[in-house]
């Protein structure tokens, strides 16, 4: 570390600069060295704007910075691995987007090298660090609906609603790690392991609904290859079933809504992100959200996934300041874990049919 502070590399100005720098520009005793783009108009303008002193589009260039300490991957799902094993063979930290990678194999040698490497590394799964989340799993942890016996997830967004408005890009790409599974069903996945336990069976679906895009500035339409809408079940071994369904391309959005039924009673974590739980006897619902209060910090957005974010950087750039080990959030070792489902997945949709999940990665 450079003066005392956690030097941050972010590559992507998607999400990587609209979440996650406001996020680490939070944290105590953190700075932004660099950005990295693949079009240099665009990251020079955007380290510019932001203010960050290094722009780069050559990934191994911005990996030499002097004090750079930590590096965000915040892109398409098909460098991840590549970018991950450059920045390991660099001894730096490592924050990697969800999903950890475009298959099983990728995972692994993800997983291996960062352990090889001795430095701290995590998965960008934020919802683990949202305070309601935290305190559903503790009520869960707790047995306030006894034994568990169905969870019960939807989200109906229209983020891929319009082939127009929303044109085609390496979302639209299997080939490049596009898709519902891969962006949405991994936290999910993530989510349900973190709370209930590591499935055993899976059964899964992949739909792609807007089948054609169209290019930008262009009128021309491409074939769509990845999948806008997901769903599927999965078995853990208290004997709780899941089930998840997820659509891009809903025309009214109705959020994230996800239902815990037990054998003494309900948890329900709403599409405004309120819990409530009802035990059996009692009359009505009784509310257990618990306020973010990175909720009142400037330059973030209100959502919950940059609200979240904060939290996570704030733990993983502590961690690196110490010089000790994750004791929250996923690492890589729980994003080989989410590989390993979304793999089975992928595999029960070709065989239509139930794929019991490898116990070891």
């Amino acid at each position: 570390m450079k003066n005392g502070k956690v030097g941050v590399g972010i590559v992507g100005i998607g999400f990587g600069l609209s979440a996650e720098l406001p996020g680490f520009r939070a944290c105590e005793g953190v700075e932004v060295l660099a950005v990295c783009s693949a079009r240099r108009e665009r990251v020079e303008a955007a380290a510019q704007q932001h203010s960050i002193p290094h722009a780069f589009t050559d990934y191994g260039e911005m990996l030499t910075v002097e004090g750079l300490d930590l590096v965000s991957i915040v892109t398409p799902v098909y460098l991840h691995h590549p970018m991950t094993v450059a920045a390991l063979e660099a001894g730096k930290h490592v924050l990697c987007d969800k999903p950890t990678a475009m298959n099983v194999a990728e995972a692994r040698e993800m997983y291996t090298g960062a352990q090889t490497a001795g430095v701290i590394h995590m998965i960008d799964h934020e919802l683990r660090f949202n305070p309601t989340r935290r305190k559903l799993k503790q009520m869960l942890d707790e047995g306030y609906i006894g034994q568990l016996y169905h969870v019960n997830a939807n989200i109906f967004s229209d983020f891929r609603a319009d082939p127009i408005a929303r044109k085609w890009d390496w979302w639209s790409e299997a080939e490049k790690g596009g898709g519902a599974l891969g962006a949405a069903a991994s936290h999910q996945i993530d989510l349900l392991r973190w709370w209930v336990g590591e499935p055993l069976r899976v059964s899964g679906q992949l739909g792609t609904f807007v089948k054609q895009r169209q290019l930008p500035d262009s009128t021309e339409m491409r074939t769509v290859t990845s999948d806008d809408q997901c769903s599927f079940m999965a078995e853990s071994g208290n004997g709780a079933l899941a089930s998840v369904f997820i659509t891009n391309v809903a025309r009214h959005p109705q959020g994230m809504r996800t239902e815990f039924q037990g054998e003494r009673g309900t948890l329900i974590l709403d599409a405004e992100e309120r819990l409530w739980g009802r035990r059996a006897g009692e009359s009505g619902l009784t509310e257990f959200t618990v306020p973010d209060p990175n909720l009142d910090l400037p330059n973030v957005q209100k959502n919950v996934w940059a609200v979240s974010f904060v939290s996570l950087a704030r733990y993983l750039t502590d961690c690196i300041r110490a010089g000790k080990p994750l004791e929250e959030g996923a690492t890589f070792a729980d994003g080989l874990r989410c590989q390993i489902v979304l793999d089975a997945l992928r595999q029960s949709w070709a065989e239509r049919r139930w794929v019991d999940v490898p116990t070891t990665g």
